[in-house]
């Protein structure tokens, strides 16, 4: 992007949007001019979801380390149920750019959506996947989601958010039918209240 006069460019991508339980993470990130230069360290950023969870944790320890600069935000489940899944997702986006310092002059955002920001952007399908810079962003967020999910895990056993991360698994259904919804799950989302006879251990959402 820097041909086109853009020197600052941000990659903006979220994780966690469809789990039914925890915050949705966004990250953003600029990357160095210099980073364009070594194609090994290109080669360390992929699309995080292809990447090995100790992959996944080399290339945040690298990002973080080198990234010009680079920002995550959280949106709770509280906002989820509130907002609706696409605006929390958004709202996290924007949050996590206003956390850069410098501010991007131009942002590449994963997915078909643009985000409440004032400077140029693009919308990217797959983007996470095919930029560079929005590869980085997914790492920094699914990293980031993970790790919270695992420390929810100690409060929350019974649902084994350290293996799942508060996605829909069978083995988290289950769970949810038998003990029902925690305070951290995603009420709004198909699934996640309980049948008549299952008992709700935790209390209403706070």
């Amino acid at each position: 992007m820097s041909g086109a006069g853009y020197r600052l460019v941000a990659g903006v991508d979220e994780a966690g949007r469809g789990a039914l339980a925890g915050p949705v993470v966004a990250a953003a990130v600029i990357l160095p001019e210099f980073f364009w230069e070594e194609e090994a360290w290109i080669s360390l950023i992929n699309d995080s979801k292809a990447l090995s969870p100790e992959a996944r944790g080399r290339a945040y320890d690298f990002i973080v380390a080198e990234a010009r600069a680079w920002s995550v935000a959280e949106v709770y489940q509280e906002e989820i149920d509130h907002l609706g899944i696409l605006k929390a997702s958004l709202k996290a986006m924007a949050l996590a750019i206003e956390g850069l310092s410098p501010k991007p002059d131009f942002l590449l955002i994963d997915g078909p959506f643009t985000v409440d920001w004032p400077a140029p952007q693009r919308p990217v399908k797959h983007g996470d996947a095919l930029s560079v810079s929005i590869g980085a962003a997914s790492i920094l967020a699914k990293v980031t989601r993970d790790r919270l999910m695992e420390r929810l895990h100690q409060d929350y056993p019974h649902y084994n958010f350290a293996r799942n991360k508060g996605y829909g698994t069978k083995e988290h259904r289950l769970a949810l039918a038998r003990f029902g919804p925690s305070p951290v799950h995603r009420r709004s989302f198909r699934g996640v209240l309980p049948q008549k006879e299952a008992p709700d251990l935790f209390g209403p959402a706070v």
